[in-house]
């Protein structure tokens, strides 16, 4: 008599700042390129963590939501109807998301979500506004954030306010091909998560919105993780079982 035990060891992926819609490179591959990760996902996937930015600009009115995107859809849908957990953050870009995604299932989580994760405990975001930003970061995250002026965006006609948000969102540095250079432990977000792990337990702090690599340590020992963006590659983190791998940072460039 032989006894055979199947373990089944399931995996949870982060991404984040795809810029869907950027006219930087070939959007048109970079949206294909995503979609088939997603479609590439195992069977042993238990969820997907979309850490913001997706989307480069996203605004949904009550009955009218942006054209496109369809091969993106389509894969998160699949993935949920295989059970995949999928959550998705707010970014700067994609911060106009009222309704849309849940109806289609997704779940949203607010900054920072500490998140429990087969006994490892995560604090996930996009990573905007977190640690001590200049006032004027600040102040602008409160006018993107207020419902007065949500409200009167609203008022302006869809080919209006996408013109607009589309304009804006050519001014970001995707565009104009300046990489951030990460400043370490000078970095708000690093303090951030330094201070915030004075109060809470945290194993691993996982964000994106800086657009470059980053894999260190905080002083308290927990790894800290920022996500480059999908301009140059399908980059994404894994988590499964105990063991972490960061993948895909430099596959098949579109640039």
């Amino acid at each position: 008599l032989s006894l055979h035990i199947h373990l089944c060891i399931m995996k949870t992926y982060f991404v984040s700042d795809v810029h869907l819609g950027l006219q930087v490179a070939d959007p048109a591959a970079r949206e294909r390129r995503f979609a088939d990760f997603l479609r590439s996902l195992p069977e042993d996937t238990e969820a997907v963590y979309m850490l913001g930015d997706i989307w480069d600009f996203w605004y949904e009115y009550r009955d009218v939501v942006p054209k496109g995107y369809v091969r993106v859809f389509g894969a998160i849908a699949d993935l949920m109807d295989r059970g995949v957990d999928v959550y998705f953050f707010q970014g700067n870009h994609d911060v106009w998301t009222y309704s849309y995604f849940e109806e289609l299932g997704m779940k949203r989580l607010e900054q920072p979500a500490l998140v429990d994760i087969d006994g490892k405990m995560f604090c996930l975001g996009h990573g905007d506004g977190l640690g001590p930003v200049p006032s004027g970061y600040h102040f602008l995250r409160g006018v993107f954030h207020s419902r007065v002026l949500q409200f009167l965006f609203s008022m302006l006609h869809p080919w209006i306010a996408f013109r607009l948000g589309n304009g804006w969102s050519k001014k970001n540095r995707l565009s104009r091909h300046e990489e951030y250079v990460f400043k370490g432990e000078e970095e708000p977000l690093y303090k951030f998560a330094a201070e915030y792990e004075k109060s809470h337990k945290v194993d691993c702090f996982v964000f994106g919105h800086y657009h470059c690599d980053v894999s260190m340590k905080t002083p308290g020992g927990a790894e800290f993780i920022i996500l480059k963006d999908w301009m140059s590659g399908s980059p994404y983190y894994l988590y499964s079982s105990g063991i972490s791998t960061i993948g895909g940072s430099c596959q098949n460039s579109d640039m």
